[in-house]
């Protein structure tokens, strides 16, 4: 039991995960809340009150956008998010 998908233009097994696994399975696995996550399945933009019935197969492709809040010194200065 195993599944190959492309995360965020990355290819990634996912031993936990089947043919009968879910978008909503994937999220759970990934540890992200689903309430702050965007994922785009082969090129469509999954409805979050569809990730329950959306399956999963062999080399789907996914974007997955976790949103994480900041405050406004992080907004005014940018320099917060560069690498040293």
């Amino acid at each position: 039991m195993s599944l190959t998908l492309i995360l965020n233009g990355q290819v990634r097994a996912f031993p936990a995960l089947s043919d009968s696994s879910s978008l909503e399975d994937l999220v759970t696995e990934l540890g992200l809340k689903g309430d702050r996550v965007a994922v785009e399945h082969n090129g469509e933009i999954a409805s979050r009150t569809a990730w329950a019935d959306t399956s999963l197969a062999e080399n789907d492709r996914l974007e997955i956008v976790h949103f994480v809040g900041g405050g406004l010194d992080q907004a005014l200065n940018p320099s917060v998010f560069k690498n040293n």
